[in-house]
């Protein structure tokens, strides 16, 4: 059902010749609450469990498949003047994505739930994309950013980044060995480190925007 309903928004979204914004409040509207509660429920599921020990278990997939969707519901996002709910829980609950990525969840998901993450901190609406502000003018996405950065710079103010892995061998076609005469193994993965710092530093820039006193940016 989740692969399905990501295709389906995956394809309105490159069909030029529908309403985008119709179809997708259509679409979307009734599951409104439904994929709120679907986020709850899988992000607050206890992950470290032998199912998910496996990248390739069915568990892990079926997680896969919802990031999957979360990542098309941020796609989305730009074609409705006022989100729906579900197009901004990432940001309003984005508490539950920090406590993943530091549980026990093979590293491929980490891997994929941080770079969603830096999705987010750089997406713009369409509106702000347009008029070229350094300084997001919807109110909605204003609102949401502030929640998302207020939340990593909480996490990230204590341990949580002394438990985030930034090697898990990094895939290379399907395999998790490096390739022949590659002597990269071991180290750093640089596309989750760079995508880290990225989060951290346009958490702060939010916050220091939109902090109210001199002692709040300090």
């Amino acid at each position: 059902c989740l692969r399905t309903l990501a295709a389906i928004l995956k394809q309105t979204l490159k069909d030029a010749l529908v309403p985008r914004a119709g179809v997708l409040k259509k679409l979307l509207a009734p599951l409104d609450a439904v994929l709120e509660g679907f986020y709850n429920a899988i992000l607050l599921h206890h992950f470290d469990s032998y199912h998910y020990t496996s990248p390739y278990s069915e568990a892990t997939n079926n997680l896969i498949s919802f990031i999957d969707l979360l990542e098309v519901l941020l796609a989305s996002r730009t074609e409705l003047e006022l989100p729906l709910r579900c197009q901004r829980i990432l940001f309003l609950k984005v508490s539950y994505v920090l406590n993943l990525i530091s549980s026990s969840i093979p590293y491929v998901i980490k891997k994929k739930l941080i770079l969603l993450l830096k999705k987010c901190v750089l997406y713009k609406s369409r509106e702000d994309a347009r008029s070229g502000s350094l300084f997001l003018q919807t109110p909605s996405l204003c609102e949401d950013m502030v929640a998302l950065s207020n939340a990593v710079l909480q996490v990230v103010n204590l341990t949580w980044l002394n438990q985030i892995p930034l090697s898990g061998k990094s895939s290379y076609f399907g395999s998790s060995e490096a390739a022949p005469g590659d002597d990269s193994q071991g180290g750093s993965d640089q596309t989750v480190l760079r995508a880290l710092s990225l989060v951290m530093l346009k958490a702060l820039e939010f916050k220091i925007h939109n902090s109210a006193t001199e002692a709040e940016i300090k």
